[in-house]
């Protein structure tokens, strides 16, 4: 039975998602959620995910909430993305959760998705010092290797390249972190590798 997930292109979490289904050969269709439009509080949605957050994965009978539980429940099903040390690409999954999507989505939002003159500066500098901090963890742990855990890409990697293709600014740029950016490349050559915006329905075009 074909998996469904309730998803919009702006979303780094979803796209952990649908990426994972991508490069594990999974049968997945998305639904477009119109997130900026209260898609995500409609009654019918909040049945689905009392949190009013995107993804939601549906498959026959199941549904599933959150990035990674999503990514474990994939790559379990189809014994793809787990090649390695387990707690070791859940290490990284799960600072992708804390450190990693959490601030990057959050900075990504609030300096490019709220009105000008709604943005606030002293959150939005706060925060950038905490992006800035991840991101030199990331460029670090990638000099002198091709992938996030082990020898082969997995889940951490799925996870933690999440928010990095989004062409929106939030502090992240590629030749200032040379080690990211090769393996940004490294995974956009991947078989069924495709960007967000091309991914999943849904970017700013379609609303300017």
């Amino acid at each position: 039975m074909t998996a469904t997930l309730y998803c919009f292109g702006e979303s780094g979490n979803a796209y952990k998602a649908a990426l994972t289904m991508a490069l594990a050969d999974y049968d997945w269709t998305p639904v477009w959620v119109d997130f900026f439009h209260g898609g995500a509080r409609r009654p019918e949605f909040l049945a689905l995910n009392e949190m009013g957050e995107v993804p939601v994965f549906v498959e026959d009978g199941l549904t599933l909430t959150q990035s990674a539980v999503i990514q474990l429940h994939v790559a379990e099903r189809s014994g793809k993305l787990m090649t390695g040390d387990r707690d070791e690409i859940l290490r990284w999954l799960f600072w992708d959760n804390h450190k990693g999507s959490s601030q990057f989505g959050t900075l990504r939002f609030l300096m490019n998705f709220l009105p000008e003159e709604k943005r606030p500066a002293e959150a939005i500098r706060w925060l950038s010092g905490r992006v800035q901090a991840a991101l030199t963890t990331l460029e670090q742990h990638l000099e002198g290797r091709d992938w996030m855990a082990g020898n082969a890409p997995s889940l951490a990697d799925t996870a933690c390249c999440g928010y990095l293709y989004y062409p929106e600014p939030f502090g992240f740029e590629r030749d200032r972190f040379p080690a990211i950016s090769a393996w940004l490349d490294r995974i956009a050559a991947l078989p069924g590798w495709q960007h967000p915006y091309e991914m999943m329905p849904g970017n700013p075009a379609d609303r300017a």
